[in-house]
């Protein structure tokens, strides 16, 4: 049997349902596109029509189109080699005669870059800036597909126009079912329809599938015969917002913020950040009590590195803030982009960029499944020959060190440590330079060198193999290969 997400995937644009704003700004940037030569992000949930819409927007201009996803490899020479050629092409297909808008957008090729967040630092080894030049130098329209635009890197969001594809809600994908039952020629109770529609939380394509699940090959489909994947979604920031800050109720907001994708400390920044663009004052006042106390919780947690107490600030922020609400609000609330960070924010983002390349895993893993665990390790600096090899493997300066232990940036304990760390990566770079630190030649001996003078030969490489612990197994660079094929954290690697 057909798949009926792809027998029934929209081919026009006019066919994309529950983001007519955003279908409209896309088909806009379209026909405007040789006067801004603008590259364009559409970001949203999983299963809300974003790669279809690339696609049907490129039927409807009668453009090529030329696809990346996440299961090709993605490095800078492939990026630079496909995709690449396709948009510095200024002409393809035939396009002889640019004299008329016509014949151009014959000419046109559409470059689609699925998952644009989810480019990693090893596994797609310079991919990302070989993208963001891409972006800046085509000649081709470019559309990039995210499900978490803040996933991106600033160099590629800089580089793109915004638009953003919502949840489609449950009222606009009954239509499309029923649709389907009809030319499927299935009966179908319209409560059935409903049911399917609201279990799956805003992803159509996921509704589809379920709907194709429940038929099951039958003629007609009742409430009973509806079964529903039961899948968990994660929430986007932006549906964790509404629901704090616009509709639902304090127990229901708690839910959605342990479904949402984010750890509390920046929960805690996007919601201080925008619910004055939502609150009326007495609210407002209300809200900031909880974000507070939210405050407060974020502090023992630096304080102890006892990640329990994160429940606390998820509590405040997410049911604390909501039931400040008087009332519950609709419509659409543009928020804009992610929170103005402090000097505390910015360094915690450089520890987690560091990690997650050395780890080949995304930054939002890394700050949120592997930073814990590398704080509690080297709390105050304890043990202290972990923490300079942690310092060391990661390349971290007395900032760094300063976040992840808890300690003193100043302090003469981190000061030291980062000073023995540097000293073990230059010996591991020693121990693994092969010939580079190879007995100098006769010829420079002769030379006069004062140092060669001196009598002392230089050490070869097994030399400081030895002085370098575990160097001489070899199991740092084992260690980063493993993170590479496997996309584990790496916290073993450094250990």
């Amino acid at each position: 049997m057909a798949d009926w997400t792809e027998t029934y995937r929209p081919t026009t644009l006019s066919e994309v349902r529950g983001n007519d704003t955003a279908r409209d700004e896309f088909e806009e940037w379209a026909d405007t596109w040789d006067q801004h030569r603008e590259a364009v992000v559409i970001h949203g949930s999983p299963g809300v029509g974003k790669t279809s819409a690339a696609h049907a927007l490129a039927a409807d201009k009668g453009w090529e189109t030329m696809e990346l996803n996440a299961s090709d490899q993605r490095t800078a020479d492939v990026i630079e080699r496909f995709a690449g050629r396709a948009a510095m092409n200024t002409t393809l297909s035939g396009a002889t005669d640019a004299s008329t808008r016509g014949q151009r957008d014959r000419g046109r090729q559409l470059v689609i870059l699925d998952e644009a967040d989810n480019i990693h630092y090893q596994k797609d080894y310079g991919g990302k800036q070989a993208v963001t030049t891409l972006l800046k130098e085509a000649n081709q329209p470019i559309v990039l597909i995210a499900n978490d635009y803040y996933d991106m890197s600033r160099g590629m969001r800089n580089a793109c126009r915004e638009i953003e594809f919502r949840d489609v809600s449950a009222r606009s994908i009954v239509p499309v079912l029923r649709d389907i039952c009809r030319r499927e020629s299935v009966e179908f109770e319209t409560e059935a329809l409903q049911r399917i529609a609201e279990s799956n939380d805003g992803d159509l394509r996921s509704a589809v599938r379920d709907l194709q699940s429940s038929v099951g090959g039958r003629s007609k489909l009742t409430v009973d015969d509806v079964t529903s994947g039961g899948r968990d979604r994660t929430v986007g920031i932006f549906g964790f917002l509404d629901s704090v800050l616009k509709e639902d109720a304090a127990e229901e907001a708690l839910r959605t913020a342990y479904d949402t994708d984010e750890t509390p400390d920046d929960l805690t920044a996007w919601v201080e950040d925008k619910v004055s663009m939502v609150y009326d004052d007495g609210e407002l006042a209300r809200a900031y009590e909880f974000l507070a106390n939210a405050d407060r919780w974020l502090g023992r947690v630096r304080a102890t590195q006892n990640y329990s107490y994160w429940r606390y600030v998820t509590d405040n922020v997410s049911a604390g803030v909501a039931a400040s609400r008087d009332r519950t609000r609709g419509g659409w609330t543009r928020y804009g982009g992610a929170p103005w960070r402090s000097t505390r924010d910015a360094t915690r983002d450089a520890v987690a960029s560091r990690i997650a390349e050395s780890a080949g895993v995304s930054i939002a893993t890394a700050r949120r499944e592997i930073l814990p665990l590398l704080s509690a390790m080297t709390h105050h600096c304890k043990p202290r020959e972990l923490t300079v090899e942690m310092a060391a493997w990661y390349d971290f300066d007395a900032s760094h060190v300063s976040y992840v232990t808890g300690s003193g940036e100043s302090t003469n304990k981190v000061e030291s440590i980062v000073e023995d760390a540097q000293a073990r990566r230059e010996e591991l770079v020693e121990a693994h330079a092969g010939d580079a630190f190879a007995r100098r030649t006769d010829d420079a001996m002769d030379s006069g060198d004062a140092d060669a003078d001196e009598g002392a030969a230089a050490p070869t490489l097994d030399d400081l193999a030895g002085d370098a612990t575990g160097a001489d197994d070899g199991s740092v660079d084992e260690g980063e290969d493993e993170g590479r094929d496997d996309g584990q954290s790496g916290l073993s690697d450094f250990t």
